[in-house]
């Protein structure tokens, strides 16, 4: 999947894609509804949690989104099958990353 992911990312030689463009729109309403239980079912939170998302996706590619979202819920899991997702540096720094948009997604939407 990780490599997947990233060949997707690559797209043809040569082109370009725009960061956030390529984040599903089942998957920007499931964070937003996420958010929403959150920090409570009104218009407000409606408002930042999409300001969130939306600041998140344009700060990050939605495969590697993906990924560090498959590594957190990889590291939920016990066991021996899941220790390769939290010894692996390459994959924190995933997580990292997208720790690094939330919080920025944070500061821009619920300041």
């Amino acid at each position: 999947m990780l490599i997947a992911g990233s060949l997707a990312a690559a797209g043809p030689a040569g082109a370009q894609s725009q960061v956030g463009s390529d984040y599903p729109t089942a998957e920007r309403a499931d964070y937003v509804f996420g958010c929403m239980a959150a920090n409570g079912q009104t218009r407000e939170s409606l408002e930042r949690c999409s300001c969130s998302i939306d600041t998140i996706a344009t700060l990050l590619p939605y495969s590697e989104y993906e990924e560090a979202e498959t590594v957190l819920r990889m590291n939920r899991v016990a066991g021996q099958s899941s220790e390769l997702f939290r010894s692996s540096g390459d994959l924190r720094d995933k997580v990292s990353n997208m720790r690094r948009a939330q919080a920025e997604a944070e500061i821009k939407c619920f300041n």
